[in-house]
């Protein structure tokens, strides 16, 4: 598995994972979700990605979009 794959794993659940937590638990969750979406957004502009750039750190083999 490589970082890519791994960043749109994690993002994707952090985003599932949060949009739940609104609907039972509490709304203000949703600027979790908000956050995740618009560092997604960035990250599609610029290539810049905190989990990439720990995940390259921990040596996970990179993909193509994350170098």
């Amino acid at each position: 598995m490589n970082i890519d794959r791994i960043v749109f794993a994690v993002a994707g659940c952090f985003v599932l994972v949060s949009a739940l937590l609104s609907v039972y638990h509490h709304p203000n969750w949703l600027y979790f979700t908000g956050f995740v979406g618009l560092n997604l957004f960035q990250a599609a502009f610029t290539g810049f990605c905190p989990m990439a750039m720990i995940l390259k750190a921990l040596g996970v083999p990179p993909g193509e979009a994350f170098k």
